[in-house]
């Protein structure tokens, strides 16, 4: 499993409008800051807005922003609604695991050990954490300079 750049990308944005919490952001500012293009977040923005997961804001001062506090997202909820399942193989993808080999294929249990190790870690860290570590990252960077 691979993830995309939109995917990542989905992240960098929910992210910053996490940061900015409190205030509506322009799209325009996200793309200056994470150096993506204002097309490319324009298509993500689009994604997670129809799921809820951000409300826009219209007019003068319109953007962007948060529909729910940041500890109410998790990264895998993100990057599902992006890339759709995170499943390692075609065979976890749905409810009812349809292959013909199910019964006798050993690897299988590699693959949901996979998923799961994968599902823990992404069901588990929160934008909220997110935004803790970047805060904690750019403490840090102040005491190099």
């Amino acid at each position: 499993m691979k993830i995309s750049t939109k995917g990542r990308y989905a992240l960098r944005l929910m992210l910053d409008l996490a940061l900015e919490r409190e205030h509506v952001v322009r799209l325009r500012d996200v793309a200056a800051r994470q150096e993506i293009s204002v097309k490319y977040l324009e298509q993500i923005i689009s994604v997670l807005q129809k799921c809820g997961y951000v409300k826009s804001v219209r007019g003068p001062g319109g953007g962007y922003m948060l529909a729910q506090k940041p500890e109410e997202y998790t990264v895998g909820m993100i990057l599902r609604q992006i890339e759709g399942s995170l499943a390692p193989v075609a065979c976890l993808e749905g409810q009812d695991n349809d292959c013909v080999r199910r019964e006798e294929c050993v690897t299988l249990r590699v693959w949901r050990m996979l998923y799961d190790a994968i599902n823990g870690v992404v069901d588990q860290v929160t934008l909220a954490d997110l935004v803790e570590w970047e805060q904690e990252m750019d403490e840090n960077l102040e005491g190099v300079i």
